[in-house]
């Protein structure tokens, strides 16, 4: 060994294991100052300190656990006293001896003793094939994650077979060790995702997989399913940006799922209109054989064997594809089909205009705008001081696929005309024409105009959106001045107390016996159609939606739709300015909506947004000062499919919470945050794709390691929610709703016996409806209502037109109150007065002790009456 000269005064040829003794009471006795100073002059002792290092860890198993050991101490100090005596590095035979035991311990070490192990050693140096064969080693022996963990740490992976290495792993359930495996070799990457779409196949057989490794530890047999792979597979897509036309058989079953979520869509929901659910079929359809045989037999079970025909026939199917009896339909009643829908078409155009809110200027006034000359017309009407128009943009939805909407259409609504920019076929005439700065450049001189007002509904989107569709957009949300967002006023009236008198959906009780149809049943209204039924008497009708916005020409269908679209802010805003007072507003609306522009100063990394839209500005320090309070109404969020007892905790607490099923797909999270308004709450690797498809600070990532109550408080306290006791249980924990219908408990006892008798009468037609619906109840749920807690949207007084059969009542929306839930005792209880039904789903609640238990978990957050000002 190499030594200085000037080192004779300290003892060559230490015994490693006596120092090891010496260095192991130091660190019992945390002596740190004492342990560091012993182990570089016990190093400095010693006759070969790298294989002294070896005989120490192969002698103690003390550095094999997790954590910061005496083994990892020494062996991070050998490593700096290296570089300060570089001398003592070997070379040669004796290297590779010591590389040879090194390697044995690397197989047992933690994840924290394999760099600076590798680094001493120099095992970057030695011998390819030799490292090959250690691992190959570890993985015979069945050490499957330390041999793939070694292989990362070495960089051996190119020399590796990846499905070897993989498989074991997948069935490990480990697949963040599968990324980080092929992370850095775009080749390995594509290998691996045609592996595991291969296994996807429809023939293929996943337990041929399985077989080989039943012996294995840790299986998780349960966590290796088509569907898990075809998440993983959409996810290392989406992380290292490969072709999806490498996972054909992953791509072909989401395809699938897209087709029968139309198909629910379109037959079970019936909220798609026939021509938009023909346009998205044939999207996912398009020439594919195996999807054209499924849609097929889709169409067999939801419709009948003529429409499967027509179908068959558009696509051109072959005869043997054709299931039994469809081909016999081939050649019959088309012509009477086409008659049976011209007339359903006349029937529906009806209806829609009478239920629905109708655009009040003529079709002569609406311009389809395709070239710069035309919008030129556009542009010198709306660039206008005092000006105030309307504004909002369509794109095709993306059933989760990956990547941002793009915008197809930008409307703008002006007084007496509407306006609808074609941003595809502008974007291709920029291109073409050489005047590419020139729309992007109208379109922030519009938004940057403060003497223009500018209003929306959920703009934050829309703008993430149109920023996304022509980068040179991308900071216009920060330039933005004079803009006046409906989705915040909304939000406003929804906190009023008023009962919507003007246009408002009133909750009345009908009889049980009219059918939905009679009722003219249809789904509750949401977002801005609701806004529109609340200030202008008739919801818009949705229907045009889910268009394929990106198809031309366009049809008239949806020409009027996104006319309306943008034409109805500008009536909202003027009966909302005209009087203000009845919508339960302040008087000075006007002022505080058009006096102040909106100027949005570009964020710092320390500046933090609250849910409404608010600035806060951080020190340098890093720290930011709290967003301005607000209360659970005023706050809107839809959780991910994985934080569902989240969800559950925030409804609670009066929060207006959305959640994802648990088959939806992640990016469902931003279609619905963009839409309505929401912030989204997510967790791990989904926060990264979600984040970068809303406005800045409408994701929000919480800790995924703690429990639902702890992760509540989190979000509570991040955006500053004040929860009041009035709060709590504010809205129905079973669907949302905010509104319930207050019943005596002499009434609900008439009601429950009332059901009970004609129960036992045998009362067929009513029992059939008793059973539409599974019978819930909830006792301890629901807080006393009275001046203390005023947050309750409650109908107090018994509604005309009452009427009861067995245990049901149905409301003007179809719901049924689940009365005869009910247990036996709870009507005879003293303290129980009243009883609150959500007029929404049925469910019935009446106070008990659950009440205090939340509000015991949730004291921290809570604020009472004299706070909440503050």
């Amino acid at each position: 060994m190499n030594q200085d000269s000037d080192s004779s005064d300290q003892p060559t040829g230490q015994d490693p294991l006596l120092l090891l003794k010496t260095l192991q009471l130091l660190w019992t006795k945390k002596e740190m100052k004492k342990l560091k100073e012993e182990i570089r002059r016990g190093f400095a002792g010693l006759e070969d300190p790298l294989a002294g290092l070896l005989d120490m860890l192969e002698s103690s198993s003390d550095w094999k656990g997790k954590g910061h050991s005496l083994g990892y101490y020494i062996t991070t100090e050998l490593q700096l006293w290296i570089k300060e005596h570089p001398a003592v590095q070997q070379s040669g035979i004796k290297l590779k001896n010591l590389q040879a035991r090194v390697l044995r311990i690397l197989a047992q070490c933690p994840a924290n003793l394999l760099d600076p192990l590798i680094s001493i050693y120099q095992l970057h140096t030695a011998d390819r094939n030799y490292l090959l064969g250690h691992v190959s080693h570890l993985y015979h022996k069945g050490d499957y994650k330390e041999a793939a963990i070694l292989s990362i740490k070495l960089k051996l992976q190119p020399d590796q077979d990846v499905e070897k290495m993989c498989t074991p792993l997948l069935l490990q359930d480990k697949t963040n060790l599968v990324e980080d495996y092929v992370g850095e070799y775009p080749e390995l990457q594509s290998k691996l995702l045609q592996i595991l779409d291969t296994w996807c196949e429809p023939g293929f057989n996943i337990r041929d997989i399985t077989r080989q490794y039943q012996g294995l530890s840790r299986y998780k047999p349960d966590k290796f399913n088509r569907r898990m792979l075809s998440k993983l597979v959409f996810r290392l897509l989406d992380r290292f940006n490969v072709d999806p036309g490498l996972c054909p058989n992953v791509i072909n079953q989401r395809h699938l799922r897209t087709l029968n979520y139309l198909f629910y869509k379109r037959f079970v929901e019936k909220t798609m209109t026939q021509e938009n659910w023909t346009d998205h079929v044939q999207s996912t359809v398009g020439e594919n054989r195996w999807l054209q045989g499924h849609l097929i037999q889709l169409l067999i079970s939801y419709c009948d064997l003529k429409t499967a025909a027509r179908w068959a026939q558009h696509c051109n199917l072959p005869k043997e594809m054709l299931p039994y009896g469809v081909a016999d339909e081939l050649q019959k009643l088309q012509i009477q089909e086409r008659v049976e829908e011209a007339t359903k078409a006349d029937n529906y155009e009806e209806s829609k205009k009478k239920d629905h809110y109708q655009l009040p200027i003529p079709r002569a006034n609406i311009h389809f705008l395709q070239t710069w000359e035309e919008t030129l017309q556009c542009w010198e009407k709306v660039l206008q001081p005092g000006q105030v128009v309307g504004i909002d943009m369509e794109w095709r939805p993306s059933f989760g696929m990956v990547g941002k909407p793009r915008v197809s259409l930008l409307q703008i609504a002006l007084n007496d005309e509407v306006f609808l920019l074609d941003l595809p076929r502008l974007l291709e005439h920029a291109e073409t024409e050489g005047g590419k700065e020139k729309l992007p450049h109208f379109i922030q001189m519009l938004y940057s105009d403060a003497a223009i007002t500018k209003l929306g509904y959920g703009m934050s989107g829309d703008l993430s959106s149109l920023a996304a569709t022509w980068p040179a957009l991308k900071d216009t949300d920060k330039q933005a001045q004079g803009v006046v967002d409906l989705l915040t006023v909304d939000k406003q009236l929804q906190k009023s107390s008023i009962d919507w008198k003007k246009g408002a959906q009133k909750v009345d009780v009908l009889c049980p016996e009219q059918s939905n149809e009679d009722r003219g049943f249809r789904q509750p209204e949401k977002g801005l159609s609701l806004l529109v039924q609340h200030v202008l008497g008739k919801p818009l009708d949705k229907t045009e939606q889910l268009s394929n916005w990106e198809k031309r020409p366009l049809r008239e269908e949806q020409i009027l739709y996104a006319a309306s679209d943008a034409y109805c802010l500008l009536e909202i805003y003027e009966k909302l300015c005209k009087d203000p007072a009845s919508f339960g507003l302040s008087s000075d609306l006007t002022a505080s909506l058009v006096g102040k522009s909106r100027a949005k100063k570009q964020l710092n990394k320390q500046e933090v947004l609250s849910p409404s839209g608010q600035q806060c500005k951080g020190s340098k320090k890093e720290t930011s000062c709290r967003p301005a309070p607000i209360s659970p109404k005023e706050f809107s969020v839809v959780c991910d499919n994985m934080l569902q007892g989240l969800g559950r905790y925030l409804r609670c607490l009066g929060v207006d919470v959305q959640m994802l099923e648990n088959e939806d797909d992640h990016r469902k999270a931003a279609e619905i945050a963009r839409q309505e308004g929401r912030v989204i709450l997510t967790s791990g690797l989904p926060y990264q794709t979600l984040q970068s498809q809303v406005a800045e600070g409408r994701c929000f990532s919480v800790n995924c390691s703690e429990k639902a109550k702890e992760q509540a408080l989190q979000v509570l306290k991040h955006f500053n929610v004040q929860v009041s006791l009035a709060d709590i249980f504010s809205r129905c924990q079973v669907c949302n709703c905010d509104k319930y219908l207050k019943v005596s408990r002499e009434r609900m006892r008439q009601l429950v016996e009332g059901s009970r008798q004609a129960l036992g009468d045998g009362n067929a037609g009513c029992l059939a409806r008793s059973k539409e619906k599974p019978s819930q109840s909830c006792d301890a749920t629901m807080p006393a209502c009275n001046a203390a807690q005023p947050g309750y949207t409650l109908h107090s007084e018994w509604p005309e037109g009452l009427d009861q059969c067995g245990a049901s009542m149905v409301l003007a929306g179809g719901t049924v109150l689940q009365v005869a839930a009910i247990p036996p005792g709870v009507l005879d209880k003293p303290e129980l007065t009243d009883f609150y039904c959500c007029t929404r789903c049925g469910k019935v609640f009446w106070e008990g002790s659950h009440f205090g238990r939340v509000v015991s978990q949730f004291q921290d957050v809570l604020v009472t009456a004299g706070d909440e000002h503050l």
